[in-house]
């Protein structure tokens, strides 16, 4: 369409997008839509749409225009002038125009300029100056009275922000991060700077609120940003460290900063108030270090105090729930970045903790308004209990007067909430809000077990009472009102849950804590004995009753986990006391009625699926324990089980939504099962099985056909078979175990699996039963399936895999466009893919003798997988992720063993599986893009081995060399993607993507000498040189063969080399993470111990408090000391500049490292891996963030 086209067909194009943006019917809109999408496809559309702002007034025509700019500028690639063009030229038009249009259009337009910002950040200096530029559109409004104009200047500040924040679609995270870190330090500061000096132009004027919510959420935007790349999760509230550069510092010590958010907040409403409170939040947050002192550090926090009190004091805003939960958050702040010794020194921490604790009590009694928010009150009450033991000095804390009456009125509040909700009818529940309920469970413990003997009574004198009513109504419930019955189950099972949550948080438990731990617990269990007698056994359909039993089996859990197992002794004051009251005097009775409160369960539970889920998992945990499963075979309930486990002991076995239940309970039984060498046992175990399998058997051959057969046998029992077959395979973890499940079922059922699914081959929930079966069948896990030397049962069992896949496959192929690809086809595929990976990789099958004898199975089955894979769109592949692992596995295999049959596949099929791996390799799962790596050097060292010429040529070569023929560019653009990711982004697997590149390198050795050149062509003229000679002495002393001592010498050369063009100087740089300390997420993190060191700072203080959530927490000041002395005091050949950053980091890694592996492991595992990993921050083979990741793995919390 050319461009008098445009003008001339305008009328025409605005009512078509009109009709796009505004249409009700939804075969117009997407008919527009179909017609309109080509202004986004390609940059010859950038005139037309530059013809349509110029000369359209209509905001969806406007609309449509910038929108497909900005698809056009981040998919395709225009020239660096006309970019530069097109940034003046929509300045300019918004400085013209943009005070009339409407707020959508004037939104996607300064996105449009923002991310040709971002864009184009390190292309021309005049992209970095739009932070100036804005502040131009600022200066206007405030001179010339133009209100538009300062909010155009607002929105776009607010838009660099986010968008700079923000990965973009397309390109990759370390290329966001370079661009992001370099808006930081350029930036961020002045942006924050203009936010700030807004504020206080428009607060206590009568500006507009659109001016105010701007300028407010443009400060909230600055304080967000990531800073140092370590916000994975944007939804989660929970903050940790904010890791404000250091040139910040005189904005964040300034007084009159924290004073400004606290005014406005109470000059306005919500939202621009709450926001006002969020940048208070993050105002508290800010790393420690970044004071210029302990003096400055605690005014700062004297002020925050004295804030939040005065809005205790008058309640100002409080009344609205934004602000509410806002301000809760802050308070929760206080504590987690400060020490209570700093707290209590303040001069106004005593009239601040009274106000807190009963703006707290009155939160938790309106537990209907404050529900989302008690969260982080509890959190404040607990990490200040947490830290009570290492109070030092004579200041009193005052929490021995206000937790206990905090304890109280969560306990009494929570069975009011009961009463609310039964009787009158309370639109919400707090007992059905599971991740609210856990949360608070986590922090009660602390304040519970703070003044244990006072709470432990106030929570058996509820108990008590609450427990003889129940146990009267299930004697004598006739005539009883069961609204009082639902109630009472109701507040038992908060109670239930809270005993729980105290037993659970045993710390540095006493004698007398464990006696009243088991007084807790008796009332527990002897409430056991009354939930499924007399009445009650007629309620296990109500909600309320449901609710109580998840309760117990919370209980149950956190019973286990403390009082039941290797580490338990016998004489635990626990049991004496459980002895005293009930009769229970050790492990194996307090299982016995665990197990009996199982089996109970899942007899009467059978169509509540979440009851019987949870009671599975117990089961499960239980028979996973070493000494619990041990204890648990000695019980006569199990040898019950074990030959009683069909649907008439059980009934739901037989309920439609418990079928995925089903293998958790016969994994679990097959696993107490295994335990034992008793194959007579085992025969007895699968006696049901083998009746169902036999009737299916019969019912097979009595069909004449698959129709006939389904008409037969219900679906259901299929499902159920297979996943109770799956379950058993799972549990077989030994060539033993494994042995009797294969002698059982081959060769006589395998004939029936086939039958079934053939019959069922259209219906994806009986065919995903039974390939997820096969595939777990097939699995050769800790060497299971190891046949003697003269057994086919190997090639058996992979002709059987032949036929399975073949069937399915055939089925599969027919399969037309469906609503849902994945749920119908992709499933299956995946799983079929899954199972020729395990079988083709178990190492157990000889599959030469299928050629040598003529069998067609291996060649059936690898035809038909790779027919199943080409029938999924790459795109596809990529986008689910399950699918995706299923087929690279595969083609890592075939390259690496079946290289044949990726060589004769004609050359459509081999360039669609090459560009495959050219896409996986630049997926962002390790994973993934290891495999690809594997699957290209497998391929690629074959054909360099076998090409025609070489010393052992082969047919398959011969037909690779074809294919290159035909498709040149295939290899080298493989090994051109692998020097992108390995030269300029921070991967933690080079190693693996290294690997192909020698064997690519070799096989095109001339076009190797053309990418050098492109590459070194594509950088920064001052990084040309450098990177130019890396590449030169990338094959210094690397010779033209793939013997391993070759291959490590050319990853030797990559890592010593190139890595270098990620940083030139292999010394910290200051300019590139933030202000030359360690930022890193490690003070995100929480301390395992009581001697926290202040990392970030090099100010190497110690914090003498304990994780508030931390039962372990026993490490001293003396410990660090003593672990920071054992270190080297140049462990790596760092600057002597970052030493002082660097060694209280490792001092205190190296402490939570060797403080878990106490229990888990070698010590010198942890301090090899810590050395290991800050080792790979100085070579720049991680980033933070994956140095954060990898710390949060170390760390035991």
């Amino acid at each position: 369409m050319a461009m008098p086209d445009i003008v001339g067909q305008l009328p025409q194009l605005e009512a078509m997008c009109e009709r796009l943006y505004v249409s009700q019917v939804p075969q117009e809109r997407a008919q527009a839509e179909q017609m309109l999408r080509v202004f986004g496809t390609s940059t010859e559309y950038v005139s037309h749409c530059k013809a349509i702002l110029d000369n359209s007034t209509s905001p969806y025509a406007q609309l449509l225009a910038s929108s497909s700019l900005i698809k056009i500028v981040t998919e395709h690639s225009l020239a660096p002038q006309v970019k530069l063009e097109m940034r003046s030229y929509f300045l300019a038009w918004m400085d013209s125009r943009g005070s009339g249009l409407e707020p959508f259009v004037a939104t996607s337009l300064i996105q449009l300029l923002c991310r040709m910002t971002k864009l184009g950040w390190f292309e021309d200096d005049a992209y970095r100056g739009l932070a100036d530029e804005a502040r131009n559109f600022l200066e206007k409004g405030t001179t010339g009275g133009s209100q538009a104009h300062y909010l155009l200047g607002l929105r776009i500040l607010n838009m660099l922000v986010s968008e700079m924040n923000s990965p973009t679609a397309g390109r990759s995270l370390t290329q966001h991060r370079k661009i992001a870190v370099n808006f930081r330090d350029q930036s961020l500061y002045k942006v924050f700077q203009l936010a700030l000096t807004a504020l206080r132009h428009l607060h206590g004027t009568a500006a507009d609120e659109k001016l105010k919510e701007q300028a407010v959420q443009l400060a909230l935007q600055c304080l967000s940003f990531d800073f140092v790349g370590t916000c994975l999760d944007e939804s989660s509230e929970d903050l940790g460290t904010i890791q404000v550069p250091s040139a910040w510092r005189p904005s964040v010590e300034d007084p009159s900063t924290l004073q400004l958010f606290i005014d406005f907040y109470i000059a306005t409403q919500p939202p621009l108030s709450n926001m006002a409170l969020e940048c208070l939040v993050r105002l508290a947050s800010v790393r420690r270090s970044l004071f210029s002192s302990e003096t400055e550090r605690s005014n700062f926090l004297s002020r925050l105090v004295n804030g939040t009190r005065d809005l205790l004091r008058q309640q100002r805003g409080l009344a609205h729930h934004a602000n509410y939960h806002e301000f809760c958050r802050l308070l929760g702040r206080l504590k987690a970045n400060y020490q209570l010794s700093e707290l209590v020194g303040l001069e106004s921490y005593k009239e601040w903790i009274q106000l807190v604790a009963e703006f707290t009590i009155s939160s938790l009694n309106s537990w209907q308004w404050a529900s989302g928010s008690v969260y982080y009150l509890l959190g404040l009450w607990s990490r200040l209990v947490s830290s009570m033991p290492y109070l030092k000095g004579d200041a009193p804390s005052q929490l021995d007067v206000f937790v206990p009456k905090i304890t109280r009125a969560y306990i009494t509040s929570r069975l009011e909430s009961v009463q609310a909700v039964v009787v009158q009818g309370a639109a919400e529940d707090p007992l059905d809000n599971d991740e609210q309920l856990q949360d608070q469970l986590d922090s009660l413990p602390y304040l519970c077990r703070f003044q244990y003997s006072e709470t432990a009574e106030y929570l058996t004198s509820l108990t008590d009472p609450l427990i003889a009513a129940y146990q009267s109504f299930g004697t004598s419930a006739a005539g009883q009102d069961l609204t009082q019955l639902a109630m009472l189950e109701g507040q038992l099972t908060w109670l239930v849950h809270i005993i729980g949550a105290v037993v659970r948080g045993r710390m540095n438990t006493t004698d007398a804590q464990e006696t009243m731990d088991g007084d807790l617990a008796a009332r527990v269990f002897g409430l056991l004995r009354l939930v499924d007698t007399g009445y009650h056994t007629t309620r296990y359909g109500e909600h309320s009753r449901q609710r109580l039993d998840l309760a117990l089996l919370s209980f149950f859990q956190n019973f286990r986990k403390v009082y039941v197992g290797e580490q338990v002794m016998h004489s635990s004051k626990v049991y004496l006391k459980l002895n005293e009251r009930l009769g229970l005097s050790d492990h194996s009775m307090v299982l016995n009625i665990m197990l009996s409160k199982i089996a109970t369960n899942l007899k009467v539970f059978g169509s509540c699926e979440d009851v019987v889920e949870q009671t599975l998992t117990l089961f499960q945990d239980l028979a996973a324990g070493y000494m619990s499963g041990k204890l648990l075979l000695k019980l006569d309930a199990i040898a019950f089980l074990l030959t009683h486990h069909t649907s008439d002991y059980f009934p739901f076995l037989t309920d439609a939504s418990n079928l995925r239940n089903r293998t958790t309970f016969y994994h679990t039984l097959a696993r107490l099962l295994f335990m034992e060498d008793t194959p007579a046992k085992f025969k007895s175990f699968v006696a049901p099985l083998q009746q169902v399998l036999a009737g299916l058997a019969s019912a097979s051959a009595n069909a004449s056909n698959a129709a006939a057969l389904r008409s037969t046998v219900p679906r259901e029992t299929v499902i159920g078979l297979f996943r109770d077959l799956r379950g058993i395979a799972t549990a077989t973890n030994s060539r033993r175990t494994y042995s009797m499940l294969f002698e059982w079922l081959y060769p006589s059922h395998f004939p029936t699996m086939l039958a079934c699914l053939e019959a069922w081959a259209d219906t994806p929930e009986v065919t995903t039963a039974l390939l997820k079966f096969m595939a777990e069948f097939v699995l050769n896990k800790t060497q299971r399936l190891t046949f003697d030397s003269s057994s086919p049962n190997g090639i058996l069992l992979f002709r059987e895999v032949s036929k399975v896949i073949v069937t399915y496959g055939n089925r599969a192929l027919q399969l037309g466009p469906t609503s849902d690809p994945y749920g119908q086809k992709y499933k299956g595929i995946w799983n079929c893919l899954a199972i020729l990976t395990r079988a083709l990789g178990g190492n157990y099958v000889n599959f030469g003798v299928f050629e040598l004898y003529g069998d067609p199975a291996l060649k059936d089955a690898l035809d038909m997988a790779l027919k199943l894979a080409l029938s999924i769109p790459l795109a596809d592949i990529l986008a689910y992720r399950k699918v995706g692992k299923a087929y690279f596995a595969l083609l890592d295999v075939l390259c690496h063993n079946h290289a044949n049959v990726i060589a004769t596949r004609d050359t459509a099929t081999f360039a669609f599986l090459l560009s495959s791996l050219d896409a996986g390799l630049k997926s962002l799962d390790v994973s993934i893009s290891s495999q690809c790596a594997a699957a290209v050097d497998n391929l690629a060292g074959y054909y360099f081995k076998h090409q025609p010429g070489s010393e052992s040529p082969t047919p398959a070569a011969a037909a690779i060399a074809e294919r290159l023929r035909q498709r040149p560019e295939l290899f080298p653009q493989v090994l051109s993607t692998l020097f992108e990711i390995v030269l300029f982004e921070d991967c933690t697997n080079q190693w693996s993507l290294s690997r192909p590149m020698l064997s690519l390198i070799l096989i095109s050795e001339p076009l190797y000498a053309q990418l050098k050149q492109q590459i070194v062509a594509s950088q920064m003229p001052d990084r040309q040189q450098h990177l130019a000679a890396c590449l030169e002495k990338l094959m210094l002393e690397v010779q033209r063969n793939l013997e391993p001592k070759n291959r490590d010498k050319f990853t030797q050369n990559l890592t010593i080399e190139p890595v270098a063009n990620k940083r030139p100087k292999l010394v910290w740089d200051k300019s590139d993470e933030g202000d030359g300390h360690l930022p890193g997420p490690i003070s995100n993190l929480p301390p395992r111990g009581a001697s926290r060191m202040s990392v970030g700072g090099g100010e190497g203080e110690l914090e003498q408090e304990p994780a508030a959530h931390d039962p372990d927490a026993k490490r001293t000041v003396a410990d660090t000391a003593d672990a920071e002395e054992m270190l080297p005091d140049n462990p790596m050949g760092l600057d002597e500049e970052i030493i002082t950053d660097i060694k209280p980091f490792i001092a205190d890694l190296y402490d939570d490292t060797v403080g878990v592996l106490r229990k888990h492991g070698p010590t010198f595992e942890a301090s090899a891996a810590t050395f290991v990993a800050l080792w790979e921050l100085k070579e720049n083979k991680r980033s933070f963030k994956e140095l954060g990741l990898l710390i949060q793995l170390a760390n035991p919390y």
